[in-house]
């Protein structure tokens, strides 16, 4: 049995959560993050020394970073291609997910959705241009493809992409029409997990 120390809330943990329902294995969500224990305490502190969600425990393995952990999960499944250039096409768009979508959505995220006050208002406006800008790149990608981030067959890659997307959709900011990304939520949401994980409602 799989043991995840994380929280619902958190975008890295739904990523990982996803995955584990996509492969149909059992999991146990242990909640550590704000609003439940605290993860700046030597017992999480062992376990990752970054005091951040998700950590994941198999036994006696213990691994963190959300993408690495997706990674861990997915090996040998049909979520990561056996081809070296095909899933370093699905790794490149995970890695893009992690550093520079995630980069440009968290000033208007922290700020509308956490009420943080380290963003002022030109942070949030900016960073709602740059978040934009990049699920503008991911469009003209769904477009080309038609179908899934990588081509025809949902990957790993989505997973995450998932998860991002719809944390777009549910900021309260000025977002511009991006109808293939719309087409490929409604691709989506037929994946097992998807309600629960990156649906309506889903934190």
């Amino acid at each position: 049995m799989l043991t995840i120390l994380g929280k619902l809330p958190s975008i890295n943990v739904r990523k990982v959560l996803w995955t584990c329902r996509l492969l149909d294995r059992p999991f146990v969500l242990e909640p550590w993050g704000a609003g439940e224990r605290d993860p700046n305490v030597p017992e999480f502190l062992a376990l990752n020394p970054n005091g951040q969600v998700p950590v994941l425990r198999d036994g006696d393995a213990v691994l963190w970073e959300s993408n690495t952990i997706c990674r861990y999960l997915a090996h040998d499944t049909h979520l990561l291609p056996l081809d070296p250039l095909q899933r370093a096409r699905v790794e490149q768009w995970m890695d893009w997910q992690a550093t520079e979508l995630n980069t440009a959505w968290r000033p208007a995220f922290m700020a509308l959705m956490r009420g943080s006050t380290k963003f002022s208002p030109d942070d949030v406006a900016a960073g709602t241009r740059d978040w934009n800008a990049k699920m503008a790149l991911l469009d003209a990608q769904l477009a080309r493809t038609g179908a899934f981030v990588t081509g025809d067959a949902f990957s790993l890659a989505d997973v995450v992409l998932g998860v991002s997307v719809h944390r777009w959709r549910s900021t309260p900011i000025a977002r511009i029409p991006l109808p293939a990304v719309d087409d490929y939520m409604q691709r989506l949401s037929h994946q097992p997990g998807f309600d629960e994980y990156c649906g309506a409602g889903t934190p």
